[in-house]
């Protein structure tokens, strides 16, 4: 039988575990050390393991908790506690326990509970593989990731940066579009510039021109003052547009002008002045389709997408969850002034389990209210939001009478899509065919749902 990890034992003087031990390495865990509570230290210095093991002997088993918490950061120990009393159970948690099993112990409850502290112990050590390649290379600015989605991002906008070139930034909602372009305008040779940016979903269209291009005055009724407009505030720097799909028909031939020309009019101007600004888009919605469709024009379009970035969904950027929920937890103790050292086992496979369909966004407001709810030093499930909390991982839904089994359609696109790709092996003109897409199409597909990342060797 195959080891699923190597335990350190220690083996107290009332209760014998060497019964216990032996049965889970005949269930296929590696006995790395077995011995008393006083060796234990040493043994932790020398032995490279998985799990402690240890049995409570008059605060003992707590004392042993306490230093492996503070002196062996991410290494889980479990606890057996006496049968007779509740408060030792809560005494283990206090004390940085990763579990607790009271007296007796069933044999298959001790092993489900080693499996899940083992689980845990990886993924501590892959979370903090991944905090050292972030610290230890360049990354972009302020982004935070190490996942293979993430590196090729900070690749693409490392190319990009000194460019003036105009940057079309795609990507779901809350995958952090305007911050990827503000990391483009620091990293620019603009950085000196101005960051100018502007909702066009938030403004309407009678408004916007005069937002973006400004007016002289009397050019309408209450413009009683000459007024700047949002290309000529960005000169010598950055303006970012965001939501562009939103823009009207009418106002998107005016921005392909200015694109082009290089030059914007006043609203009630009847010359053009020229600007030095650089132009960011971004926009959740596919504009390709919006072209198709007739409600955006595909001049524009192109003048928008001479470098495209598209951004990587959370769902698709792995480890990258929990690397992101600690930033966030670290910001946001110090606005609340808790202490809190980070999140149990059990709240960190939920985070990796969710789907996350309001990307960083969502995960950024479930940590703040996780912050505010917390009554402890580590985040628990508990704590989490109850959408987290109660999320079930479902097959693709065709018909159901409970609405919470229910499922937005591009999550049963991208599922439906990976099952054709797992039946045909990932040959993706087969793939195409039985999706009815061109290539191109699904190209685009796989990079939105991050499935090309995710491809098998």
């Amino acid at each position: 039988m195959s080891k699923r990890g190597r335990l350190l034992v220690v083996v107290d003087r009332r209760r014998h575990l060497r019964g216990l031990a032996t049965e889970m390495a005949r269930r296929g865990f590696e006995l790395a050390w077995v011995g008393p509570i006083e060796k234990a230290a040493e043994a932790l210095a020398t032995t490279q393991v998985d799990v402690v093991l240890c049995a409570w002997d008059d605060g003992e088993g707590s004392a042993l908790a306490r230093q492996v918490y503070q002196h062996h950061d991410g290494l889980p120990v479990q606890l057996i506690v006496p049968e007779e009393g509740s408060e030792f159970l809560d005494a283990a948690s206090r004390a940085g326990a990763f579990g607790a099993l009271m007296e007796p112990v069933d044999p298959g409850a001790l092993e489900l509970a080693l499996d899940r502290a083992v689980e845990h112990a990886a993924l501590r050590r892959e979370v903090e593989r991944l905090e050292a390649v972030v610290q230890d290379s360049k990354g972009f600015e302020d982004l935070v990731g190490a996942s293979p989605a993430m590196r090729r991002l900070y690749d693409l906008l490392e190319r990009a940066a000194d460019s003036d070139a105009t940057v079309l930034l795609t990507g779901e909602s809350g995958t952090g579009k305007e911050l990827v372009a503000e990391a483009l305008h620091q990293r620019s040779r603009r950085c000196g510039g101005p960051f100018v940016a502007v909702n066009c979903a938030a403004v309407p269209d009678a408004l916007l021109e005069s937002e973006l291009f400004g007016h002289e005055k009397g050019a309408f009724t209450d413009a009683r003052n000459t007024h700047r407009g949002l290309f000529e505030e960005a000169n010598g720097g950055t303006l970012f547009l965001d939501e562009v799909a939103e823009l009207g028909t009418l106002l998107q031939p005016k921005l392909l002008r200015a694109l082009q020309k290089r030059a914007i009019r006043r609203v009630g101007s009847s010359s053009e002045k020229p600007f030095d600004a650089r132009v960011i888009a971004a926009t959740n919605r596919d504009l390709e389709t919006l072209v198709h469709d007739g409600t955006f024009r595909e001049d524009l379009y192109y003048r928008l997408h001479v470098i495209h970035v598209e951004l990587p969904p959370l769902r698709s950027r792995g480890q990258d969850v929990l690397l992101l929920a600690r930033t966030f937890l670290e910001r946001l103790v110090v606005r609340s002034e808790k202490v809190i050292d980070g999140l149990t086992p059990e709240a960190e496979r939920r985070l990796m389990a969710y789907r996350w369909p309001g990307n960083v966004r969502e995960l950024e407001n479930a940590m703040e209210h996780a912050v505010a709810l917390s009554r402890s030093r580590r985040i628990d499930l508990d704590d989490l939001p109850e959408r987290i909390r109660g999320y079930r991982s479902s097959h693709v839904v065709v018909a159901a009478s409970d609405p919470e089994e229910l499922v937005p359609m591009h999550v049963v696109e991208e599922r439906y899509i990976r099952r054709v790709l797992q039946a045909v092996r990932y040959n993706k003109t087969q793939a195409a065919r039985i999706l009815g897409f061109d290539r191109k199409t699904l190209r685009r597909k796989l990079l939105r749902y991050g499935i090309e990342a995710e491809r098998p060797a």
